[in-house]
């Protein structure tokens, strides 16, 4: 048996082969390695993490640990931390921030980054390198600290991974698209070539710490927009989320997720994307449930860039993709017209468009091509099988594309004509609508009664 890391034998002088084959590469000259990485990281609540009696962020490595743990109380030792954080969420909590490291007598650099997504890419990569270095981090016992939105941490990861081989990184999500979904998993990835995540790699954080009182600060708009996440894994996976979701929506948005029915639905949110992750967290097996509104979204995203302008959040362009699968389900008869109208009215309830005038039927039909590509040559896409449950389509085609996109944009141009009589509202919802864009107001008409 070969000799490893924990073995007695480890070192035993001589040749005394390999986990596979032994030693019958020297006869064959064909030698096989055969090696396992374990993944262990932990997502915990914690809220007031700023707060100087909370300790969470002074945690470090638990000593010579593999993986990487995460020690569970500071280290005695002089603490250093390097900081990276969104620009924007450094503006409102950098002075407490640095009143928390000094406190704690923490040699801290702090690095604000420009972190959205028209500039996700790999100059971010090569300014937090050029700052890591500088600092001189201690990889095997200072994390990283990366505090802010999805593409904060996505640039964070990647630059933690490729900064000497994976530099253990603590994600902080200020969020709600960050806490329920880009935080918790292990991809890492910046946009190239004008396309969306297509440079990354698989690296698990060390920690994720969720704080949802960072949330208080957050505007309406990306409190809706990190909600579509929440509806993705009700649709799909989990129909008390999904009751959850049709009862205390407005709640979630008025309270900013500070009412005890917020901590339940974000909770649940989370636990389901862990459930899908973890046993596929390499996607290995490419037929994923947590792939439902990422079919037509990463290039309806990309489209609606518009120089250093998004037009389009990452939770939007997802609501758009699921309410364009919610109709191509029901087309087919995977759902009932009361299952769709449930859907409908959560998404109108959580103020989410369901459409843009970005999405030509070639946007659409490029984004599925760019998705089955990735997908080994199969669609792989997830549609509702009712509420709760789903199942995988292979066979989408442009006609029914077509059909969905027409009924969809038509209720949306319905649904902008009653907000634009509403004050701006729609009924039932808590969120405004976006002004509405001179080239659908063509179409606007009176909303029907019914669909």
């Amino acid at each position: 048996m070969a000799a490893g890391p924990n073995s007695d034998n480890v070192c035993m002088s001589g040749l005394n082969g390999l986990s596979a084959g032994g030693v019958e590469g020297l006869d064959s000259g064909c030698f096989h390695v055969a090696a396992q990485q374990p993944v262990l990281y932990t997502v915990q609540e914690s809220l007031n993490l700023l707060s100087l009696d909370n300790k969470s962020l002074l945690r470090g490595l638990l000593p010579d640990s593999f993986p990487a743990r995460l020690a569970a109380e500071p280290g005695t030792e002089k603490q250093r931390r390097f900081i990276i954080i969104d620009e924007n969420v450094f503006d409102t909590y950098g002075p407490q921030l640095e009143q928390y490291m000094q406190y704690h007598g923490v040699e801290y650099e702090i690095l604000p980054l420009p972190t959205c997504e028209p500039n996700k890419s790999f100059n971010l990569i090569f300014q937090v390198a050029e700052r890591l270095e500088a600092f001189k981090l201690n990889r095997r016992k200072e994390p990283i600290i990366a505090i802010g939105g999805g593409v904060c941490l996505d640039v964070a990861g990647l630059a933690a991974n490729l900064y000497r081989r994976n530099t253990p990184l603590i994600k902080i999500p200020t969020t709600v698209m960050a806490a329920v979904d880009a935080s918790i998993g292990i991809k890492t990835a910046v946009n190239f070539h004008g396309r969306k995540n297509k440079m990354g790699t698989y690296c698990a954080p060390l920690a994720v710490f969720i704080d949802k009182t960072f949330l208080k600060t957050l505007g309406d708009r990306h409190l809706s927009n990190g909600s579509a996440e929440i509806l993705k894994m009700a649709c799909i996976k989990d129909g008390e989320l999904f009751e959850l979701l049709e009862k205390h929506s407005a709640e979630l948005i008025q309270t900013k997720f500070q009412s005890p029915h917020a901590s339940t639905i974000m909770r649940r949110s989370i636990q389901g994307m862990l459930e899908e992750l973890e046993y596929n967290l390499w996607e290995h097996i490419l037929s994923r449930l947590v792939d439902y509104g990422h079919a037509f979204s990463p290039e309806i995203e990309m489209a609606a860039l518009q120089g250093d302008e998004a037009l389009l959040l990452h939770g939007e362009a997802v609501n758009i993709d699921m309410a364009l699968t919610t109709q191509l389900a029901y087309q087919r008869g995977y759902i009932s017209s009361e299952e769709r109208r449930r859907v409908f009215g959560v998404m109108r309830q959580l103020g989410l468009a369901i459409w843009h005038e970005v999405c030509t039927i070639d946007v659409l039909m490029q984004g599925l091509e760019d998705t089955t590509r990735q997908r080994d040559g199969i669609q792989r896409v997830p549609f509702m099988k009712g509420i709760g449950e789903a199942m995988f389509v292979n066979d989408i085609v442009r006609e029914e594309v077509e059909l969905a996109a027409q009924y969809v944009s038509q209720l949306h141009a319905e649904q902008l004509a009653e907000a634009a009589h509403n004050g701006g509202y729609l009924a039932n919802s808590i969120t405004p609508l976006e002004p509405v864009p001179q080239s659908v107001k063509q179409f606007i008409r009176e909303p029907a009664m019914a669909h």
